[in-house]
């Protein structure tokens, strides 16, 4: 089950449907069939590539392998038959995993708390990420190379303590035949911060009118 096969209405529910009555024996999907589903005669599931969800580019990456993990873990043995789950994986001992495979919540937080804390992610600092997007490459990257140098003026000029990454495709760099550029901004903002940027963004929008630009500030997905 995944987007390409309940892509006709009412396709998602016949498939779940499908399978609790057990006309189905085995379910393969994605994600959509981790999440909030309760399967009572369901003793087994199996996790392929866990590993993949960790090496995505965003530092939320070990606490979504964690969450899915655990949620998938929960499909199998909720009600009277027993459950086992399997999970393949290179890093069996990576903590995610590992807090995971013994249902430790406690012991995961306080390890990727400790971690965000030592490399300044939130909560003990924000994010912004600026998109950009546009159907040439070349005009994208322009405009998110002019808005970089914008923002790091306007930082010098106010002396304040951020990091800006210089512009790179995002990880999903095409969508939609729209190429994608981002530029992320690391620190504590405050009214100066919002605007120095709201200042850049109004100078790049004055000499631009097709690439698209979004700004999120400490967004839930940095894809």
């Amino acid at each position: 089950m995944d987007v390409d096969t309940v892509s006709k209405k009412n396709s998602h529910e016949d498939i779940l449907n499908r399978f609790k009555q057990e006309n189905i024996d085995i379910l393969i999907g994605t994600q959509m069939v981790v999440k909030g589903h309760h399967f009572p005669n369901v003793t087994l599931v199996g996790v392929i590539a866990a590993d993949s969800s960790l090496n995505i580019d965003d530092y939320r990456a070990n606490e979504r392998t964690f969450q899915i993990l655990t949620q998938v873990a929960g499909r199998a043995g909720r009600e009277n038959l027993p459950g086992n789950v399997i999970i393949q994986t290179y890093n069996p001992d990576q903590f995610s995993i590992e807090c995971a495979k013994k249902q430790n919540y406690n012991e995961f937080y306080n390890i990727e708390i400790n971690l965000r804390k030592q490399l300044k992610y939130p909560p003990f600092c924000d994010i912004i990420v600026i998109g950009m997007s546009g159907e040439k490459e070349e005009e994208v990257k322009k405009i998110s190379q002019n808005l970089y140098k914008n923002i790091t003026c306007k930082i010098k000029e106010k002396d304040m303590d951020l990091t800006v990454y210089s512009p790179r495709p995002a990880p999903i760099d095409k969508i939609k035949n729209k190429y994608r550029f981002r530029i992320i901004l690391k620190g504590k903002f405050n009214d100066t911060t919002n605007e120095c940027i709201e200042q850049s963004l109004q100078n790049v929008y004055l000499t631009n009118s097709k690439v698209r630009i979004v700004v999120d500030v400490n967004p839930t997905s940095m894809m």
